[in-house]
């Protein structure tokens, strides 16, 4: 995977006057410093939904401790207890508002962290939540029943201010009667891979997630869903973007959506009081992402075909972003699994974004 540098060329690439960057691979580490993660609402699009954290920055492993999924509680003799229903049907209720839809066997190996046992547990309490009318299965991932919250379970959680506000956040049900089920399940495998291998806390950060947040600047007509965004901040970004494909994109549409984050990161807008020239900033720094000195890196993720199909598709997408500005990590979910490092295939570049994106539109 050392040949990642490829001479593929696709109508989505786009041309660049510098050297192009070559591919690495890179492990990430847990953050370690993490600033405030509160990220301010888009004061000028109407269509942007905030990416809020629980609450204020936190510091060392208390943080989040309050609406963390609690681990697996221990005898004294160091084994696990046996969990209480009621306790695994409130871990499941507030697991489901975090990644949307999960199997069984997801639910398990956060709430239980046991195999056959721990999914019996779960199994159990999804009957009963569906008794209730809080949570329901509308599709199969394979012979696994697809779960998600209705919304009265979703207003249940609001209710006990169990989560963090999440406008506009749907249930998931009519993406899994519409056949996109096993997408969203490979959404929730990869929440679950990054959040064990790279935080090495699946509790302890399964809140900070949110799925398919929209980015959009309405200028410009551009609108696109991220798949998954950890609001984790660094010392340089509030959050992390996760983009998955599942096998059922062309690799031409993959490589288009990936420069629609560039072409979002680039976008500029006018700023200055009334009489003055004003100036250009980005849009995403001042109305999005507030408080992050660079472009979230975009982290990549291919799943749903043979693992040599996989790694096809990632040479090819190495070949297609060839230029890009932004900085763009990719993986395979077989790879992210195992633990493997990322392959770096994008590296932010401000100053080629700026030549390529100078002036806001309509000024």
């Amino acid at each position: 995977m050392r040949s990642l540098i490829m001479t593929y060329t696709s109508s989505a690439r786009q041309p660049d006057p510098k050297p192009r960057p070559t591919v690495s691979r890179v492990s990430e580490r847990p953050p370690g410093d993490p600033e405030s993660s509160a990220v301010n609402g888009a004061a000028n699009d109407s269509n942007v939904v905030p990416i809020t954290a629980a609450h204020a920055a936190r510091q060392g492993a208390s943080w989040h401790a309050d609406t963390s999924l609690p681990s697996p509680e221990t005898s004294a003799k160091g084994k696990k207890s046996t969990p209480t229903a009621g306790k695994v049907r409130a871990d499941a209720l507030r697991m489901l508002g975090c990644v949307r839809v999960a199997t069984v066997r997801q639910m398990a190996q956060v709430i239980t962290e046991e195999e056959s046992d721990g999914r019996s547990y779960v199994r159990r309490a999804m009957v009963e939540l569906a008794k209730l009318g809080l949570a329901e299965t509308n599709g199969k991932d394979g012979k696994h029943q697809i779960w998600n919250l209705t919304p009265a379970g979703q207003k249940a959680l609001a209710d006990g201010n169990e989560l963090p506000p999440r406008p506009k956040a749907g249930t998931g049900a009519k993406a899994v009667r519409a056949g996109f089920g096993p997408h969203a399940v490979a959404v929730t495998d990869t929440i679950l891979t990054y959040t064990d291998t790279v935080l090495r806390g699946g509790r302890e950060y399964l809140t900070d997630w949110q799925v398919e947040v929209n980015h959009a600047i309405k200028e410009t007509g551009l609108s696109f869903n991220t798949d998954a965004v950890l609001a984790v901040p660094t010392t340089t970004s509030e959050v992390r973007l996760f983009e998955l494909d599942n096998g059922t994109m062309s690799q031409a549409r993959l490589a288009k959506e990936v420069w629609d984050y560039e072409r979002y990161a680039g976008h500029r807008v006018w700023e200055g009081a009334r009489g003055t020239i004003g100036g250009t900033y980005p849009f995403w720094q001042r109305h999005r992402y507030t408080r992050s000195k660079t472009f979230p890196r975009l982290h990549v993720v291919l799943a749903g075909k043979a693992e040599h199909l996989l790694d096809n598709r990632l040479r090819a997408l190495t070949a297609d972003v060839q230029g890009i500005t932004i900085a763009v990590w990719a993986n395979t979910l077989p790879r992210l699994q195992r633990g493997e490092p990322w392959y770096e295939i994008g590296v932010d570049a401000p100053d080629r974004r700026r030549i390529r994106y100078p002036e806001a539109v309509g000024r």
